[in-house]
């Protein structure tokens, strides 16, 4: 399809979605030939389903919105979603125990949901409109330190979305090797460019559509 495709991971998340908008939200992940379609636990089975036949991946959120739940609820969750056929997990931290500086809870807490998600790529929520930098910090290091393959910005419920010099951060802390995802207020082609011109290997957004069509008409100018 087009060039910026590949980094979106379609995502409906809204609490009153049902599902005729995750069957539309599916049909245009295969249009568009997006990455990933992302969407609340319950809602992996069908999701996986209805990509059938393409390779469009699954996936699923853990601990979302706010992470204040125990690992064991995180961990079950995240074997849950696997065996409904997620390929890929997007877990939120407990953002209360980084503020309390328990690093050891945390990274325990993202340890619990890699573990669980049985070698699927897992990406790490941080919540960065909740942060200061040396959290942000402390927080990137914890999740290549869990064995967790992407950190991202946002979930997009709470106070701020994805912000170019997070994602600029974010990637001077956790180098070349590891995913960076922007998310949360991307909404046209400009934007998600400036991300990933940041830094960001992959674009969570639920106007993806719009983003892509942008693209092909700039393409056909």
């Amino acid at each position: 399809m087009t060039g910026i495709s590949k980094f979106i991971d379609h995502t409906i998340l809204s609490p009153n979605a049902v599902e005729s908008d995750i069957t539309k939200v599916c049909e245009e992940a295969k249009k568009y030939n997006f990455k990933s379609v992302c969407v609340n636990s319950s809602y992996v089975k069908y999701v996986k389903e209805a990509l059938a036949g393409s390779d469009v991946l699954t996936c699923s959120v853990v601990g979302f919105p706010l992470g204040a739940m125990p690992t064991e609820v995180k961990a079950y969750e995240t074997s849950l979603a696997v065996k409904n056929g997620a390929d890929e997990i997007d877990m939120v931290i407990n953002i209360g125990a980084l503020k309390d500086k328990k690093y050891d809870y945390v990274l325990e807490d993202i340890k619990g949901v890699v573990e669980a998600a049985q070698g699927k790529t897992v990406k790490v929520i941080i919540e960065t409109c909740l942060l200061n930098d040396e959290e942000k910090v402390k927080a990137c290091e914890l999740s290549v330190k869990s064995g967790a393959h992407y950190v991202k910005t946002s979930t997009g419920f709470s106070t701020g979305g994805a912000v170019l010099e997070d994602v600029k951060l974010m990637r001077e802390t956790v180098g070349k090797d590891m995913g960076v995802k922007a998310s949360g207020g991307i909404r046209n082609y400009e934007s998600a460019m400036e991300m990933i011109n940041a830094g960001a290997s992959r674009i969570g957004a639920s106007s993806s559509v719009a983003i892509v069509e942008e693209e092909i008409k700039k393409n056909k100018a």
